[in-house]
């Protein structure tokens, strides 16, 4: 089995030296500490720009929806130059777009957005899509049936049938919360053809825990640790 994968949760942030999540210093300091990937979240601007950043709004900025691109601040980058700045890295790219969020967009032209310039700066092959919204993912795979797409799931999803859900989505990955994450979720999305990323997580039982349990990779902010683990083996396998 291959070793585990490592992808910064929002990078490789540094708030003592003033690196921000999902930045392009998180992302860089990311490649320096040798993860394999990074995790980044992407909402869209008032005028269709894809804006890396989690939350709906930036504070003493505004809400994102509401503003054009060029209102961003500057340490917000486009999805664009995230993906120029991990080029040769998986990016996993999570579309922030849910119901009851402002500004939720029931035509996901979000995702379409995602899905044309992942097919467009030719990532195909190192991009994975993730949302918890099943209509996001759908839109992904009708846009761009290559890009690969994975179910995020979290304690309201029942995981007996998170499997089937990802399955009929057409999903290539499923993405539980650490808490879900044991042998018998990871065996049957294996044995249905899924990779398994779980997150997010951050100490060293855990990490040995689901490394153990099959995954495929983990999504975490301690991207040293986590390489640490990766790097002695699963056990048992």
């Amino acid at each position: 089995m291959p070793a585990m994968g490592v992808l910064g949760h929002r990078g490789s942030p540094d708030p003592a030296a003033g690196v921000r999540e999902n930045t392009l210093g998180a992302f860089v300091r990311a490649r320096r500490l040798g993860a394999d990937g990074i995790e980044l979240d992407v909402r869209s601007t008032a005028d269709g720009a894809m804006a890396v950043h989690h939350d709906p709004v930036i504070p003493g900025v505004g809400t994102i929806c509401e503003l054009p691109a060029a209102g961003l601040p500057g340490f917000v980058p486009l999805l664009a130059a995230a993906l120029d700045a991990c080029d040769g890295m998986t990016v996993n790219i999570e579309i922030k777009d849910l119901p009851g969020e402002p500004g939720f967009d029931t035509e996901e032209r979000l995702a379409v957005g995602v899905a044309d310039l992942v097919r467009a700066r030719g990532r195909s092959a190192n991009v994975v899509v993730s949302s918890f919204w099943p209509d996001a993912l759908a839109a992904v795979r009708r846009a761009a049936p290559e890009v690969s797409t994975g179910l995020l799931l979290t304690s309201w999803f029942d995981p007996a049938d998170a499997v089937a859900a990802a399955v009929r989505l057409g999903c290539r990955a499923l993405h539980p919360h650490v808490d879900l994450v044991g042998p018998g979720l990871v065996d049957d999305a294996h044995r249905a053809g899924l990779s398994v990323a779980a997150w997010t997580v951050n100490d060293r039982d855990r990490l040995e825990g689901v490394r153990d349990a099959g995954i495929d990779t983990v999504i975490t902010d301690d991207v040293v640790l986590a390489l640490a683990v990766q790097a002695t083996g699963r056990r048992g396998v």
